[in-house]
């Protein structure tokens, strides 16, 4: 039996930094958000992952009465994991649990990127945040995607590959038995807090490594702010850029034609805020395509949201997602 009251929708935007849920009406009204560590199951264990979802969904119900949910879509990193039976099985326990009632529907956090960039149906998408893709976009579906494969496999143009190259930058300027660079010795203090050392002793290197092991390989993702921050103060960093906005543009030439003038959205914070690779990447689109409109996903999971409730009322959709997105 239905229950009377308005109709909600649930977008949840779960990546490998940061699991955002947002509750909307069907008038685009934001009534409810939350936010938890990143979920992506490629990435992290699977408990700690479900947890943090399970966190951002509460936080996000909290000011809103559950049953009202009336359709849920779920856009995630890694969205395959979701099907397998185990974590299934974990997912319908804490969507019962949350006091949710109705189904959800999984797509690639892609998806939810891509909608939350433009109102047009079809475009372009090319993401560097904790991971890296891009994607090229039919009637909101991934026609085609390049990349998204995992730190192990890929990701090339990521967080994850700053971060690993800031640390090889490191590492083979000790090998040389020379003092690192500013980027080098950024990496050096950040992860052993080493500021007086002797560039020859192997012990500087061990330590360099293991503190790398110790954590997750993807958290080298969190060293990618030393390399933007040093652009243009160390030249490794500069190459590092150069090289993560030439993957990415490389990328977005395989999955979009040179004279196509559909839309381009840029996902991911480190195409999406003020940063070097950012400005390299818009100088590179621009050159290819000059009459592409460029946009920012910077809500994935009000792309989530709008996907679900456009179900309420497909001929309001414009409507909704003006409501919601301007």
């Amino acid at each position: 039996m239905t229950t009377p009251g308005p109709r909600l929708a649930l977008g949840l935007d779960i990546g490998g930094t940061a699991t955002r849920a947002l509750v909307i009406d069907g008038a685009g009204r934001r009534l409810g958000s939350g936010q938890a560590d990143g979920a992506n199951l490629t990435s992290h264990a699977p408990e700690k992952a479900l947890d943090a979802v399970a966190a951002a969904v509460t936080r996000a119900l909290a000011t809103v009465d559950p049953a009202h949910v009336r359709a849920a879509v779920i856009a995630s990193a890694g969205e395959s994991n979701l099907a397998r039976p185990e974590i299934a099985s974990v997912l319908a326990s804490l969507w019962k649990e949350a006091g949710l009632t109705c189904g959800y529907e999984v797509v690639a956090d892609a998806v939810g990127a891509f909608v939350a960039g433009t109102a047009s149906p079809d475009g372009t998408l090319v993401l560097s945040g904790t991971g890296a893709l891009a994607a090229r976009f039919t009637d909101r579906r991934p026609a085609q995607i390049v990349d998204a494969h995992g730190w192990l496999l890929g990701d090339f143009g990521s967080g994850f590959f700053l971060g690993r190259a800031a640390v090889q930058v490191a590492l083979a300027a000790l090998d040389r038995h020379t003092r690192p660079g500013a980027l080098g010795l950024a990496v050096l203090q950040t992860l052993t807090g080493a500021t007086q050392f002797d560039p020859a002793s192997r012990q500087v290197v061990a330590d360099l490594v293991l503190s790398v092991h110790a954590k997750p390989p993807v958290a080298l993702a969190a060293l990618a702010p030393l390399v933007t921050t040093h652009a243009g103060i160390d030249p490794e960093a500069d190459r590092i850029l150069a090289e993560a906005a030439d993957q990415l543009l490389a990328e977005t030439s395989v999955v979009r034609g040179p004279a196509d003038v559909t839309p381009i959205v840029l996902a991911g914070s480190l195409l999406t805020s003020d940063t070097p690779l950012a400005a390299l990447v818009r100088s590179g689109l621009t050159a290819t395509w000059p009459s592409a409109a460029i946009g920012l996903a910077l809500d994935g999971a009000a792309g989530a949201a709008w996907l679900a409730a456009r179900s309420f009322d497909p001929d309001a959709a414009g409507r909704l997602y003006a409501a919601l997105f301007g």
